[in-house]
């Protein structure tokens, strides 16, 4: 059974919402899923730290990295956690891991290609394997489930209306059927991946 670890921070809750639907796609497909989200009280004097987080990441099989997308990029808070990951990157403690991405915002665009090609970018300097979407959006196949809606295939993109009246964190169902099938698809990539590195072992 593969380790698949969500590393993202949430402000208002929908990109953890999110997290927990990748969580139970990658249940399903009979691994074990962690959520380790960012917060800012993991921030002292301007620094993210957080061993326990990083030790548990350095032992996972994948990794897959969320965050909001705030003015055309990832949230402060996890920009925070990127930079204090080049411990990691020094020793190469990612390396050859299977990566992946998503990321939510209240606007249909939000500009969110550059949080995901922002989250690519920081795997590749890792040396981790990029894992994609491949769910044809609904709409091409006369459907109405609302998968891929967005139509993103480097990572996934969630998308909510803005609320300002309190109420409670809520993800579009087809967002969340999204998020549910890139779980497993990553579990399938962790699975591919790991037999051939045994074949190529032998």
């Amino acid at each position: 059974m593969a380790t698949i670890a969500m590393v993202y921070f949430s402000g208002g809750g929908h990109t953890h919402l999110m997290a927990e639907a990748i969580a139970s796609g990658v249940r399903s497909a009979g691994h074990s899923p962690e959520l380790l989200r960012i917060t800012g009280e993991q921030i002292h004097q301007g620094r993210w730290q957080d061993d326990a987080i990083m030790a548990r990441l350095s032992e996972a099989d994948a990794i897959v990295f969320g965050s909001p997308t705030y003015m055309g990029g990832v949230a402060a808070q996890f920009k925070a956690f990127i930079d204090a990951a080049s411990s990691a990157w020094f020793t190469q403690q990612w390396k050859d891991k299977i990566a992946a991405g998503f990321t939510h915002s209240s606007s249909p665009s939000g500009d969110k290609q550059g949080t995901l090609l922002y989250l690519a970018t920081h795997a590749a300097q890792h040396g981790m394997v990029w894992v994609g979407a491949t769910d044809m959006p609904s709409q091409y196949q006369g459907k109405t489930d609302g998968i891929n809606r967005l139509g993103s295939f480097l990572g996934i993109m969630g998308q909510s209306t803005m609320t300002m009246d309190g109420s409670p964190a809520a993800i579009e169902s087809g967002d969340r059927l999204t998020a549910e099938l890139f779980g497993q698809r990553v579990a399938a990539a962790v699975e591919r991946w790991s037999d051939q590195k045994v074949a190529v072992a032998a």
